[in-house]
């Protein structure tokens, strides 16, 4: 499965929100074709099982389970869209939910923002 954990406790899509933001459309779905880019307060830290996010200003942890992930949140800012870094990650289109719902847990915990485009 595809998700992030914060601070020890495991999220999944229904408990992402972003207040004011725009980020999250309808009932909880990530916006997959907005630009978006890795907040410039995170660090990542690669880990064998894909990596550790630290939020410098909210100093909040997340973990990124696979390399997969890793991969889409770092390719976030060279694509037009999240959709198009999932892509080229080469998540699938019957995984793209799944990686949807990480997307949405990332935003809401600011580990990802809204690129301008």
């Amino acid at each position: 499965m595809v998700s992030t954990e914060d601070s020890g406790a495991l999220t999944g899509a229904g408990s992402a929100g972003v207040a004011g933001g725009g980020a999250l459309t309808g009932a909880g779905s990530f916006d997959l074709d907005g630009a978006w880019q890795l907040d410039e307060r995170v660090s990542i830290r690669p880990e064998r099982f894909g990596a550790l996010l630290y939020h410098f200003g909210t100093r909040r942890l997340s973990f990124l389970k696979n390399q997969i992930l890793l991969d889409v949140v770092r390719g976030l800012a060279a694509q037009p869209t999240a959709r198009a870094a999932c892509a080229q990650a080469g998540v699938s289109a019957a995984e793209l939910p799944s990686y949807r719902a990480a997307l949405a847990t990332l935003a809401a915990s600011r580990m990802i923002c809204r690129r301008s485009t």
